[in-house]
């Protein structure tokens, strides 16, 4: 596994309301949800990368305001002719 170290300015914690030992915490989840909505990974991978479970991770996207399943207008029509 590889390890990263940041260093985060205070000013930026405090604004962003994050407390210095649960900052490693945020950044990861935040950039797993970022991540994961630009299609760079699975919701598994994100999640993994968050460090929690999938079901966890899937419940808090709305948190971050994306959307937990993404469909084409084609994958839509599709859906709703099957159901």
């Amino acid at each position: 596994m590889c390890r990263i170290v940041m260093e985060i300015p205070d000013e930026s914690l405090l604004a962003l309301k994050i407390l210095p030992e649960n900052a490693g915490s945020e950044l990861r989840m935040a950039a797993a949800v970022k991540l994961y909505e630009l299609g760079r990974l699975s919701s598994g991978a994100a999640a993994r990368l968050a460090g929690v479970p999938r079901t966890l991770f899937l419940s808090r996207l709305a948190d971050y305001g994306v959307d937990t399943f993404k469909l084409t207008e084609e994958e839509l029509k599709r859906e709703t002719r099957l159901g």
